[in-house]
């Protein structure tokens, strides 16, 4: 459907609430992983750097990048078709789980201090907003886009202000109970930043064709790609209920042996 001056109607919620609802328990899912992986990493001694990729790949590909790709299912624009450009999807989707490494690294030391907290929260809400854009750019239709650079600015905003809020979770958050609510919070931001990223988005009439636009289509490599996400983020899931049955194996031992050692 056109409007005034050739702009064209967009559809955020083509499925109703289905779309949005399912991209926030994804991003509430990864970020809640994620932060359980940062947290061992904390107290890990030599697998310290393999938890935090592994919390780096929870927060940033499933909590990041599954959320915004789940939330685009959804999104349509009046009378245009559209498609995806491969090697630019995988790029958005690399973009979110490297700026997230690059942020937990940089916190996430023995003595982490505000300066590490602020610039690896910078660095990696830059980033954030780099891959939600990239992702955009990835999207093919015959409709010219524009963006409204003030929307722009406050996703990107946001995306800054939630990540150095997350960074700082990662240090800070013990216990499941306040894991649980700060991935909560984690999951309002990332979906805040989507959708005012998106809000920013205008679409005209551009050039006709009755030819697609190159790429291919969501399902065809949407799907498959948050599928293998998925399925990491499941053996995530896996390492660190393993981990936990370890660690509640290993306190009887130890007061076991601490009881041998008294009786002797």
């Amino acid at each position: 459907m056109r409007g005034l001056h050739g702009v064209l109607d967009i559809y955020h919620f083509s499925y109703g609430w289905i779309t949005p609802v399912l991209a926030y328990f994804m991003s509430f899912l990864g970020c809640l992983l994620g932060l359980q992986c940062a947290a061992r990493g904390r107290n890990a001694g030599k697998g310290r750097a393999g938890w935090l990729i592994s919390a780096a790949v929870a927060i940033g590909g499933t909590g990041i990048w599954v959320m915004h790709f789940i939330a685009m299912l959804g999104f349509s624009i009046a009378g245009s078709e559209i498609r995806y450009d491969v090697p630019r999807t995988l790029l958005s989707a690399a973009t979110a789980m490297i700026v997230v490494g690059i942020g937990l690294f940089m916190v996430n030391k023995p003595q982490p201090t505000l300066v590490s907290l602020i610039g690896g929260g910078t660095i990696t809400g830059l980033g954030v907003g780099a891959m939600h854009y990239t992702g955009m750019s990835a999207m093919k239709s015959h409709a010219a886009l524009s963006y409204d650079p003030r929307l722009v600015a406050a996703s990107m905003v946001i995306a800054v202000v939630a990540s150095i809020v997350a960074l700082w979770f990662t240090l800070r958050v013990k216990g499941f109970l306040a894991t649980v609510g700060a991935a909560m919070i984690m999951g309002v931001a990332v979906c805040g930043m989507h959708y005012t990223g998106m809000a920013a988005m205008r679409a005209h009439e551009g050039h006709h064709s009755s030819a697609p636009p190159p790429g291919v289509e969501a399902m065809q490599l949407l799907g498959p790609l948050i599928g293998i996400i998925s399925m990491v983020t499941m053996l995530v899931l896996i390492s660190v209920s393993l981990s936990e049955i370890e660690n509640e194996d290993a306190l009887p031992r130890m007061r076991w042996s601490a009881t041998s050692r008294t009786r002797r």
